[in-house]
């Protein structure tokens, strides 16, 4: 499914840039366009307001009085309304049932204003072995969890779906749920479509603009929302939810960004925990330009593995020569020159440099037996018939653009949950010069052209409010054991990141799929899906240093 972003030399430069991080997931593949679906203005300029303290109160949860409506209430489940999109893609929702939790917009004042966060669940296909609810998340910040249950079931096919209700939820600010929006389709279009500049001070120039623009933007359209987005509450609604639907401790499955959702969740409720697994683990006491650069190197790799086995193992499909050490390059001088040279697409749209790094990005995130087949294909069809349009429908779909040329609240809502959950201070000169010394070494071909200039203003620099959250160590004291489970090659939440979430908690164990791409759930793994099933149904972890390939 999905990840960050920010100025825009690479997709990857921009989130380091701007002090969030590209998460993502990868799970929701019935979501991406197929190659045959391929072919196929400017920001308010508001005032920016001046920055209030983030509300972030300790909240007692059920055990709050002010919190017991909340608490006590049922959820009303019926049909799911009709879906072209699944019924276009051939999936079956009759089966599954849709509903509303409701929720304080602040949990420091809940009586004051609230909100509804929009559900999905997919009964247990054996009642009479139910053990109880699985909530998921798909990652981001942003995705859609109701479409992960929506158009991902089949990933939950067999023990998962026999013993629990698959319940998805569209987390505040996203999807259905009082989504954060603040531009429209044509202006998302007139931000996509630009490529930033290769000059350093104009790109800097460029960013500072966008920055003020896009805070602007947001406060003028969802500014109610902003200061009450933050993962810490929507942890606490997901802890409503557990009790709405009756279960006394919570089991859930969180991808990429919703790793950082479950350990929050664990250390807000420690005694509520059930089985919870966290796969692409975020380590959310990293700091975050350090996590970006460590991102971009892992994007970098792979980038570099997918050429060479483009090369060496499909050479009647790969456009990228004979020669394995030097395909990477080769792609990336092709993607580089069309900021100079974009290519046509059939809606009229061009291809230039950013778009074509972002299309390409984001089928890393997929492994070698799915995604790099796409990639494959997409490359070929620019490098050797100066078409678009594959390349440019992968993009868009990272971006959250459907074939109608309209945006899902993802982008926004991905800054603004960044922004809430931790915005990085400005990086100490030594500090920006280390960062740009691992990049030009490490990730020369992601980090053609950055400075140290690109790294020095403080993430989230224009934000309306100024939240109190900072990246630290989860213990979540009093939990039951949490399975986290690493992929070797993930490029965006990199196997350190998973070693360091375990070892922070006071109770965890760690599993590894030995591979690429981003995550483990839903990659066809057997002994993963062994693992992960044998815990969540029976509570049985896998044996500490487990490594499955």
């Amino acid at each position: 499914m999905r990840t960050f972003r920010a100025a825009r030399p690479r997709v990857l430069l921009t989130a380091v840039a701007a002090g969030t991080l590209l998460l993502t997931s990868a799970c929701n593949d019935a979501a991406k366009p197929a190659q045959d679906q391929a072919a196929g203005s400017t920001a308010p300029a508001a005032a920016t307001p001046a920055a209030v303290p983030t509300p972030t109160p300790k909240p007692t949860g059920e055990a709050d009085p002010a919190l017991k409506p909340f608490y006590g209430q049922q959820v009303t489940w019926a049909d799911c309304p009709a879906d072209p999109q699944a019924r276009k893609a051939k999936i079956d929702i009759s089966g599954m049932q849709c509903g509303k939790l409701h929720v304080p917009l602040d949990y420091a004042n809940p009586a004051a204003d609230a909100l509804d966060v929009a559900l999905i669940k997919y009964p247990a296909a054996k009642p009479d072995q139910r053990i109880g609810s699985l909530m998921v998340n798909p990652g981001g910040p942003g995705e859609s969890g109701v479409g992960m249950v929506k158009y991902g079931a089949k990933q939950f096919a067999g023990t998962l779906h026999d013993r629990f209700d698959v319940i998805g939820f569209d987390p505040r600010g996203t999807g259905d749920s009082s989504p954060i929006v603040c531009y429209d389709d044509k202006q998302h279009d007139a931000v996509n479509q630009t490529d930033a500049p290769l000059d350093p001070a104009a790109r800097k120039a460029e960013r500072v603009k966008q920055s003020a623009e896009h805070a602007a933007a947001c406060q003028a359209r969802s500014g109610r929302l902003l200061p009450f987005v933050g993962t810490r509450n929507t942890a606490r609604d997901l802890d409503v939810l557990r009790a709405a639907v009756g279960d006394k401790q919570l089991n859930y499955l969180g991808v990429s960004y919703g790793t950082y959702l479950g350990a929050l969740y664990a250390e807000e409720f420690p005694k509520n925990t059930g089985r919870l697994i966290l796969d692409g683990a975020v380590d959310p006491g990293q700091d975050q330009l350090d996590h970006g650069v460590d991102q971009q190197i892992g994007f970098e790799k792979s980038f570099e593995r997918f050429a060479v086995d483009c090369v060496e193992n499909h050479a009647d499909q790969c456009p990228l020569g004979k020669d394995g050490t030097k395909a990477a390059k080769k792609a990336a001088d092709f993607l580089d020159g069309l900021y100079d040279h974009p290519l046509t697409t059939k809606d009229g749209r061009k291809l230039g440099r950013d778009q074509a790094w972002t299309g390409t990005i984001s089928l890393l995130y997929g492994d070698e037996k799915t995604s790099w087949e796409y990639l494959r294909a997409a490359l070929g069809w620019a490098m050797l018939r100066n078409k678009g349009d594959y390349l440019l429908a992968f993009a868009d779909d990272y971006n959250g653009r459907d074939e109608n040329g309209h945006y899902s609240p993802l982008d926004e809502a991905n800054a603004a949950i960044g922004c809430a959950d931790a915005a990085r201070p400005a990086p100490t000169p030594e500090h920006a010069k280390a960062a740009v010394d691992r990049l030009l070494t490490e990730a020369p071909l992601l980090s053609r052209g950055i400075t140290v200039d690109d790294y020095t203003e403080p993430g989230c620099a224009d934000w309306p409010f100024k939240t109190q959250e900072k990246p630290h160590t989860v213990r979540a004291e009093g939990s039951a054991p949490i399975l986290v489970v690493g992929t070797t090659g993930d490029p965006a939440t990199p196997y350190a990141s998973a070693e360091a979430l375990a070892k922070g908690f006071a109770n965890a164990t760690l599993l590894t799929r030995v591979g690429e791409g981003h995550g483990a759930f839903g990659k066809g793994n057997t002994c993963i899906d062994r693992a992960m099933e044998a815990y969540l149904t029976e509570g049985t972890m896998p044996a500490a240093g487990t490594r499955c390939t």
